[in-house]
């Protein structure tokens, strides 16, 4: 029989298992990696065969489908061949945080691997980042240059170790290696014990890893740091020692752990806890802090060295720009470099996630996540390429749909040409060759579009241009796993609404084919348009000038010249911009220095607050009356801290009820029992959960994200879907 099996198959040990199970069984056959697939031929009963497998898969390994045939009658013995060119669109497995033996391998002072960092195993480590092409053999990855020798040969060849037919293995003499440099990139020596104490020392450095490289320093001097970054506030992750170091310095939430230790290691937004003053300086003004813990055999060699318990590790680029590869780390001026010579073939960011309980919220979706797919209901092929911020790719072929890794802000000309080189390569790995369908934003001024319409032109494929809110809906759908009307939220800073105006405050009926506005903030006036983003007390002062409300904010011709651009300013329904405008009312950010900003620190506030107040949320033809809640909230006096955040607490409730009142109605109206959150704004827990009671007080099911991004990073999976739905 043969048997074609379907999944996460390749690259993480799934050929060796085959052939270990089918020659416990005494089975005949072979197999072998063929394009999407792994193809395995045996002589006995195919049934058992599979019962045994799937209770020794590898643990990175998924089986998603198998599809028994008849085939030729195979030789004697069973073995392993050389890949093939089959039918595309293989499930690659991400980087995983190495496992407890290779841990263990690392540790031991006795074990040949000892303190090597590029120590894994058919269960773990780097895999997309090293993927040049398919099928996953060594000749396909960027440890292709290095040649093994006699004692990992002797491992490879060995049907009982677990690094049988491992396309990765290294060693320290024969694998790649990390050389230490000076500030004028000079090889130094001293390796990783003389990094450590430099960094021990408060000096900056940068260390490659699988995906790319970090700028690091140890967290204490989180101060000086961001000074030296010319980093105002933006927050920085932080990467801990271990578990325990996590619940010594913050206040993780049970859920928090258990995706921190996860194989996929991201990045967590856990509380803080009360003490050192470098513990806010990593994320001034916020109540969370970004942590995670050592995924890489480089790591846990850096933290066995080090004696601080903590480092600042953020991507090492200068803002707006994508992690710098090879030799341009040199002009980020750092002290010290720790640099290794394998390639990456994929750029890829740390995750970013935030709980909600047990719900997970992706900031950002890229390391350990990418590149799964998902399955969706068409057969077409497309392309769909965001936004303009968070962006990310997506490529849908046969029946799967795979979202890309974080690409960035595409403003910048770099990030936008990391976009188009991504967006090849996932072609390539994902086999497919001819597209039917490009999907770009509604926005005319997007970079994405242009490069959308220059790639539909190349490929003579039907250019699908998607709402951006549209976009967001059709990603929750996505995720849900459910492709029947949904009456939606979506709540974000901006987006291209189909009438020209900029949208943010949204409820839709959304269905794939099309979506339906049935309610939305009241439009507010944005003097200066992108201006009045950048500087929210622009968009605050139009608010109290629109309400009879005396404003400290500008004086002057200054003010006379904000009134009179009022007038005639592009309005926006943005829920973001409300929130915006209530953090700068409130003092909860004095200044904006990064996009996110003012809402960011809203939200301990909203988490403290209280519904103490009683604020009416008036709806006039599906419209709340942003306003009104205003003209409320200028009218009292707030004498101290619980107030200032009873206040803000109440407002946001009374707008978060109104919007989601009109989506249920209205599913109600069309017997939809579902109604959804997504958008940049359902990342505040206060908001979700204020939206999670009101829909199950009214019997329906609330629906959120989980395995996408709630915000742009997520835009790209929805414009695929409507493509497809398109080319249907």
């Amino acid at each position: 029989m043969r048997l074609a099996i379907y999944g996460v198959v390749q690259g993480v040990g799934f050929r060796p298992t085959v052939c270990r199970v089918a020659r416990r069984l005494g089975l005949n056959g072979h197999v072998r990696n063929n394009g999407a697939n792994v193809e395995v031929v045996i002589d006995g009963d195919p049934k058992a065969f599979v019962r045994a497998l799937k209770l020794a898969l590898p643990p990175l390994a998924r089986i998603d489908d198998i599809v028994i045939e008849n085939g030729k009658p195979p030789r004697k013995g069973f073995h392993i061949l050389q890949s093939s060119e089959g039918e595309m669109f293989s499930e690659i497995p991400p980087d995983t945080a190495l496992c407890p033996e290779c841990l263990s391998d690392i540790a031991q002072a006795k074990n040949r691997r000892h303190s090597y960092p590029f120590t894994n195993c058919t269960n773990c480590g780097a895999r997309f980042s090293v993927v040049s092409g398919l099928p996953y053999d060594r000749r396909n990855t960027t440890m292709s240059r290095f040649k093994i020798c006699k004692e990992c040969a002797r491992e490879y060849a060995a049907q009982d170790d677990r690094r049988f037919h491992h396309q990765t293995i290294s060693c320290p003499t024969c694998g790649p290696r990390y050389t230490l440099y000076d500030k004028r990139g000079r090889p130094v020596k001293g390796g990783f014990e003389r990094f450590a104490a430099l960094l021990d020392a408060g000096m900056i450095g940068v260390l490659k890893g699988w995906g790319g490289s970090h700028l690091c320093c140890i967290a204490e001097r989180a101060h000086e740091f961001r000074k030296w970054y010319r980093r105002e506030a933006k927050p920085f992750a932080v990467m801990a020692r271990d578990e325990r170091t996590v619940k010594r310095l913050f206040s993780p939430t049970r859920e928090e752990l258990g995706q921190l230790t996860s194989p996929q290691r991201p990045i967590v937004l856990v509380g803080k806890r009360l003490g050192a003053a470098w513990v806010d300086a990593l994320s001034p003004g916020l109540g969370t802090v970004g942590v995670m813990l050592p995924y890489s055999g480089a790591h846990h060699v850096l933290f066995s060295h080090l004696r601080l318990d903590a480092l600042i590790m953020t991507s090492a680029n200068p803002p707006g720009a994508p992690m710098y590869l090879d030799d341009k780390v040199f002009e980020l001026g750092a002290d010290a470099y720790m640099l290794h010579d394998r390639g990456i073939a994929n750029r890829c960011d740390d995750s970013v996630l935030k709980m909600m309980g047990p719900r997970r919220f992706f900031i950002r979706r890229s390391r350990g996540h990418v590149p799964g797919s998902f399955a969706v209901p068409w057969k077409g092929s497309a392309l769909a390429l965001g936004a303009e911020e968070n962006v990310t790719c997506s490529v849908a072929a046969n029946g799967k749909l795979a979202p890309g890794q974080y690409i960035g802000d595409a403003q910048d000309y770099d990030v936008l040409q990391y976009l188009e080189g991504a967006a090849k390569h996932m072609m390539g790995l994902r086999g497919v060759e001819s597209l039917d369908a490009v999907a770009i934003d509604l926005h005319p001024g997007y970079a994405t579009r242009a490069l959308g319409e220059e790639i539909a032109e190349e490929r003579g494929a039907l250019l699908v241009e998607v709402q951006h809110h549209h976009a967001h809906a059709l990603s929750l759908a996505v995720d849900a796993g459910d492709y029947d009307e949904m009456a939606v939220l979506a709540l974000d800073g901006t987006g291209y609404g189909d009438d020209g105006t900029s949208w943010g405050g949204e409820v839709l009926v959304s269905s794939n084919e099309k979506y339906t506005r049935v309610g939305h903030l009241q439009p507010l006036p944005l003097p200066g348009g992108d201006a009045a983003v950048i500087d929210p007390r622009r968009f605050l002062f139009a608010i109290q000038d629109a309400c009879g409300v005396e404003s400290s904010l500008f004086e002057g011709k200054e003010a006379e010249l904000l009134r009179k651009l009022a007038k005639k300013a592009p309005r926006t329904s943005s829920a973001g911009r409300v929130l915006d405008a209530l953090s700068f009312h409130l003092g909860a950010c004095e200044r904006r220095t990064y996009d996110g900003e003012p809402a960011m620190r809203l939200e301990p506030l909203l988490e403290r607050g209280k519904p103490r107040y009683r604020f009416e949320a008036e709806v006039k033809g599906g419209i709340v009356q942003t306003l009104g809640l205003f003209q409320q909230l200028f009218e009292l006096k707030l004498k101290n801290e619980w107030e200032r955040a009873d206040a803000p607490h109440s407002f946001v409730r009374a707008m978060t009820t109104a919007l989601t009142d009109i989506a249920i109605e209205s599913a109600e109206r069309r017997g939809i029992r579902r109604v959804g959150l997504t958008g940049g704004v359902s990342y505040s827990i206060p908001i979700a959960r204020m939206f999670e009671e009101r829909v199950r007080k009214a019997g329906l099911e609330p629906v959120f994200h989980q395995n996408l991004p709630n915000g742009d990073g997520g835009i790209s999976v929805g414009q695929a879907v409507r493509a497809l739905d398109e080319l249907r």
